[in-house]
């Protein structure tokens, strides 16, 4: 088997019920779009679920895959330590995406520094997803300060992994978008920030994937975005093979902006391919 599907998905600690007390309600779309996404995948019965997350553990130069047989986390700086998560790890992939890698010359692999606790750029994917799917294995991956084409090749070895290891597998990048987009927002207002979602949205959109191989340096970083390395690993999944995209929601009333979005291979979708 190969890669069934792949997600973008955002992680604002307030779409948990017990963080939000009732504020989660302002992005019902957002919250509705991530329990689609979740029961897809329930559909798709993956054995492993890759996430990149850009809060885990993180170096410049070298992009983390995490170790351990198992993880867990609870939302306890988020104010509800009451929740939480707990994931076995496929080590099997782990240890193949890192032969992978070594092979390529990518600076990728196993983190043997790295810890098992679940970060929230996974503990909210697995909060909506472990509600209505389990009996999968999880692997977790970082980011880094390294260009897009290192990141766009990850994506590339994970496909190839699951290939290899014949595992039904679903990949979810999580990230936000921007961080600017309202004076009210983390970070204040900046113009790149709309402008910044709405060209992230608008590819996702027509399936031009390839695009967040060449971003506008100054635009991202003047957006304060955290989701456009975990897209670029998700191109590179999908590169190659035909797929159908669905922007399932964007939202944005808290200043980020949050986007959710479904990229399933055109023959299982049955639907007109985008991508190359």
């Amino acid at each position: 088997m190969s890669l069934l599907a792949a997600f973008l998905v955002p992680h604002p600690p307030l779409i948990v019920p017990e963080v939000g007390r009732g504020e989660e309600k302002v992005i019902q779309k957002t919250v509705d779009a991530y329990r689609s996404v979740a029961q897809t995948i329930s559909r798709l019965a993956p054995e492993t679920v890759i996430v990149v997350s850009p809060h885990a553990r993180s170096y410049r130069d070298f992009i983390p895959i995490s170790p351990g047989p198992a993880a867990e986390g609870d939302f306890a700086r988020f104010g509800a330590a009451a929740v939480a998560a707990r994931a076995d790890c496929d080590e099997d992939f782990a240890a193949c995406l890192t032969e992978a890698a070594a092979a390529a010359a990518l600076p990728a692999g196993v983190d043997r520094l790295g810890g098992t606790e679940l970060d929230h750029g996974v503990l909210i994917p697995l909060y909506f997803l472990n509600r209505v799917y389990s009996g999968y294995k999880l692997v977790r991956a970082g980011i880094s300060a390294l260009p897009a084409a290192t990141h766009y090749e990850l994506g590339r070895l994970i496909r190839r992994a699951a290939e290899k290891l014949g595992r039904r597998a679903v990949l979810i990048a999580s990230g936000d978008l921007s961080h600017r987009l309202l004076p009210s927002g983390p970070y204040g207002f900046h113009p790149s920030g709309p402008r910044f979602d709405a060209w992230v949205t608008e590819n996702i959109k027509t399936g031009n994937m390839e695009n967040f191989l060449n971003p506008d340096g100054v635009l991202c970083e003047e957006a304060g975005e955290c989701g456009l390395r975990p897209l670029q690993v998700l191109a590179g999944a999908l590169a190659g093979r035909p797929f159908v995209s669905a922007l399932l929601a964007y939202e944005g009333p808290f200043g980020v902006g949050y986007a959710t979005a479904a990229f399933t291979p055109a023959e299982a979708s049955g639907g007109e391919a985008s991508g190359d």
